[in-house]
């Protein structure tokens, strides 16, 4: 589809940056590791641990993005009240592209939920100890025996919550791609996105 081919009131243009690409693609790579390694990997996970610790910077490094990066990229800029949340979940079933700049509401709510949820994750994880002296968290002595129980408890049921957002956020993809005929992959590897201007 060239410019000229594009509906009125829409333009191409340049939303997501090289960095937050590579942190997208960085995370499911990383997240997706530490997952498999720590369901199905050896029973000595020092990989499922390094994947852990590169998930860490991977979120550090979106948490100062968010703050400080390129305008689309910042929390202040995908945090949305309720009214234009609901206005824009009535258009969900609309079988035609939103063009929005940038992250739209459900998206945002899918960001932040799943950066808490991994960083709840991770935060859990640091402080494992599953009682085979190898698999230990680097921060598990800070604790008790009991607080490393449930630290190890909760960080194996958020393996299973993160199991289910991922599989919902593929399914928004898909969602969108069928039935609103909006290609939301190919924009997180080139960088460009068509948008209409006229949002709130």
């Amino acid at each position: 589809m060239t410019d000229a081919d594009l509906p009125q009131g829409v333009t191409r243009e340049k939303i997501w940056d090289i960095g937050t690409r590579l942190f997208h693609w960085a995370l499911v790579i990383c997240v997706g590791a530490a997952w498999g390694l720590g369901k199905f990997g050896p029973n000595i996970m020092t990989l499922h641990f390094y994947f852990g610790y590169a998930v860490i910077a991977l979120l550090i490094f979106r948490v100062v993005w968010g703050l400080v990066g390129p305008a689309p990229i910042r929390f202040s800029h995908f945090i949305y009240g309720p009214r234009t949340t609901l206005r824009y979940l009535s258009t969900l079933r609309d079988r035609k592209p939103s063009y929005w700049p940038g992250h739209n509401p459900m998206g945002a709510l899918s960001v932040f939920a799943i950066l808490a949820l991994l960083i709840f994750q991770v935060s859990t994880g640091l402080f494992v100890d599953a009682d085979d002296y190898i698999n230990v968290g680097p921060l598990a002595g800070y604790l008790s025996s009991e607080g490393n129980r449930t630290a190890t408890f909760l960080h194996n049921r958020a393996a299973l919550a993160i199991l289910a957002i991922v599989i919902l956020h593929i399914a928004a993809i898909g969602y969108y791609k069928r039935v609103k005929g909006e290609n939301l992959v190919t924009p997180m590897i080139t960088g460009w996105k068509l948008v209409r201007r006229n949002k709130d």
